[in-house]
């Protein structure tokens, strides 16, 4: 970024701006009436809300009852029957949309296929049969294990088309990872591929489902696509191509009945042990709540958006608002399948200027990685079909999202920015971009209906301008039914610590006017001589000073203060590490949040751990700052980044 452009950006923050939805925007926008946060406020009101969007899914069976509640279970759309397939793909084709595009798929090779939905139906008809002459039936779970290709949304669809859970497993997942997971679900298939790319290198993705199908008992089939035409192992009994297996299959597939209660699918997140937990979502909730969501907060108009979300479907983010959500409302999207950065710095931009994207949704990890690149390396890509941007992932600091609104949108896209989580299934605090008045850094208010809180430890409400712990306290259709095959578990870790109420295990901060700032994860948050200092709050000083592109912060051991302020942090182009600059960190920290929050050690870094998806590592983090021996490392988009920090010499400690 040039100075013009820093202190441009500085001086959006310094004015302290909100940003009002521009009168054009609210004249076309889905919903741009307040009134409906009230409305949906009373259990009235809530209730015609969600039976509304109930009611504009195709049910092969209606619905009698909208839901129950008895904490911690719910039960949403009782008695009714359908299958999400068909409302993904079936009426759209039937209602005259078969042309539409459903998918751009850009491989990072740079092959193309253009998908309509009369094309996606048909190969989700073809797999859907061939899964079921290997004997796949309602109510087996599949395992699918595969790069960002469209095999992998037609693979999902299939399974929901016969009523078999799928367990989509992130293609950056080791062997052991995977076959964790696929001897939790105890999964009769694996759907995968020879490989991936992934910066001009292949993944070995078969491999590693070979290695992990050795590892447990249940498997009987494994479905290859061929990606990367790579040699791999074969195994005549038990392996199929995936081209094979349906080219001579019939383009018709009956679809499964499904009760609105029924899984659609597993998806396994990291706890507090050793044991990843299978997060059950099922399918008449799931389904309305995602689809209600798209539409809203998105602001989608299908008839004429391009709408990319830059996430991998190995994710919730993926599962919701790249298949699930967008497909229901007959969206076009884009999928890409490498790396936003390879092999040029402005692929991303390339990839958006091409298919005239409209609205892009992606990570605040993403979004600082170009900021250190600046907005130079992508001048000379077309972004102005862009109306409206999105951040999901987690907290996005003020300074990325001023640069977000100002580089990528040109000052004209409103941001929505998103809190929600693999477990509440949908966006839960987010603008509603013909509404809401943003604030950069903050994810505004709740979806309307959803009634959030936030409380301190003995669980009561913190008045306006105060901070603590964020809970739900009503349930809502897209939530999570619990952790599959261990109840006991789904009870203790969301509803133990405050009887009644969801706790997400989040901290959160409200101002004066009511706005909600996620804080970040609660283990997160260092406890350092008494204080409690939310690690996003470090990073978002330490990115809001012009030499830093991005920050990762843990707490380290102290023997005086308990934990102390630990800090990586990569320059942006023209700035040096030095002594000085690490003292000049420490102050402007201190200047920014308070003496307490002063960082022990600054770490200047190359480059930070990350995931294939772009989530920082930030265990490897906290192991490199105590010095103790690393653990995996597999899943790293770069495992050499580890070492290359160890290398680095710090700027000295206070």
């Amino acid at each position: 970024m040039t100075s013009d452009r820093t202190d441009a950006i500085e001086n959006l923050l310094r004015e302290d701006r909100t940003f009002e939805p521009s009168e054009e925007f609210v004249a076309n926008a889905n919903l741009s009436d307040a009134s409906i946060y009230e409305r949906a406020a009373t259990e009235e009101g809530f209730r015609a809300f969600w039976t509304e969007e109930g009611n504009g899914l195709d049910w092969i069976e209606p619905w009698t009852d909208l839901y129950e509640w008895t904490a911690p279970y719910a039960k949403w759309f009782i008695g009714g029957k359908l299958n999400v397939s068909v409302n993904c793909l079936d009426r759209h084709v039937a209602a005259g949309l078969g042309e539409r595009v459903a998918y751009f798929w850009e491989g990072e090779p740079g092959e193309t296929r253009t998908i309509t939905y009369a094309d996606l139906l048909d190969e989700v008809c073809q797999l859907t049969n061939a899964l079921r002459d290997l004997g796949v039936k309602k109510g087996d779970r599949i395992a699918i294990y595969m790069p960002m290709i469209p095999e992998l949304p037609v693979a999902m669809l299939a399974c929901a088309r016969i009523g078999a859970p799928h367990s989509v497993v992130f293609g950056g997942f080791s062997a052991d990872a995977l076959a964790d997971r696929i001897d939790d679900a105890q999964c009769t298939v694996v759907i995968t591929a020879d490989g991936g790319y992934r910066k001009g290198a292949t993944v070995p993705l078969k491999k590693a489902a070979d290695e992990a199908i050795g590892r447990t008992a249940s498997v009987q089939h494994c479905v290859v696509v061929q990606r990367t035409g790579d040699e791999v192992a074969w195994d005549d009994a038990r392996d199929h191509w995936y081209h094979e297996l349906i080219k001579d299959q019939p383009r018709i597939a009956d679809p499964e009945p499904m009760d609105s209660e029924d899984l659609l699918y597993l998806l396994y997140t990291s706890g507090t042990t050793a044991k990843p937990k299978g997060i059950m979502h099922t399918t008449g909730g799931y389904l309305a709540g995602v689809a209600t969501t798209h539409r809203t907060i998105f602001d989608l108009k299908p008839e004429t958006d391009v709408y990319w979300c830059m996430a991998d479907i190995g994710w919730v983010t993926g599962h919701s608002y790249i298949v699930y959500g967008p497909l229901a409302n007959a969206t076009t999207g884009v999928i890409y399948e490498g790396a936003i950065d390879f092999p040029e710095k402005d692929r991303w931009a390339k990839v958006a200027a091409k298919y005239r994207a409209t609205i892009l949704y992606t990570a605040p990890t993403a979004i600082r990685a170009l900021m250190k690149y600046g907005a130079d390396a992508f001048a000379d890509d077309d972004l102005s079909s862009l109306r409206l941007l999105g951040s999901v992932g987690e907290p996005i600091n003020p300074e990325a999202w001023a640069w977000y609104w100002k580089e990528i949108g040109g000052g004209r896209c409103p941001v929505v920015d998103t809190w929600w989580q693999t477990e509440t299934g949908m966006i839960m605090i987010t603008p509603l971009p013909g509404i809401t008045t943003l604030k950069p850094g903050s994810a505004t208010f709740p979806f309307p209906g959803v009634v959030a809180d936030v409380v301190d430890e003995a669980g009561f409400s913190v008045p306006l301008g105060g901070g603590g712990y964020l809970v739900l306290e009503r349930p809502w259709p897209a939530m999570l039914r619990g952790i599959y095959g261990d109840p006991e578990r789904y009870e203790s870790t969301y509803w133990s610590r405050y009887p009644g109420r969801y706790f997400p295990g989040d901290g959160c901060k409200r101002d004066d006017e009511g706005y909600y700032w996620l804080l970040g994860r609660v283990d997160d948050v260092m406890n350092v001589s008494g204080h409690r200092i939310s690690t996003t709050e470090v990073e978002s000083a330490l990115v809001s000073h012009p030499s830093v592109a991005e920050a990762a912060v843990v707490g380290r051991s102290d023997p005086i203060t308990g934990q102390a302020i630990f800090c990586y942090v990569i320059l942006r182009s023209g700035f040096d590490a030095s002594d000085a600059l690490g003292a000049e960190l420490r102050g402007h920290v201190a200047d920014m949040i308070g003496k307490f929050a002063r960082p022990k050690q600054i770490l200047f870094t190359p480059d930070l751990p990350k995931t294939r998806s772009g989530k920082i590592m930030r265990r490897l983090l906290r192991d490199i700052a105590e010095q103790r021996d690393l653990g995996d490392v597999t899943t790293l988009a770069d495992s050499g980044v580890v070492n290359a920090i160890r290398d680095q010499s710090g700027s000295g400690e206070d």
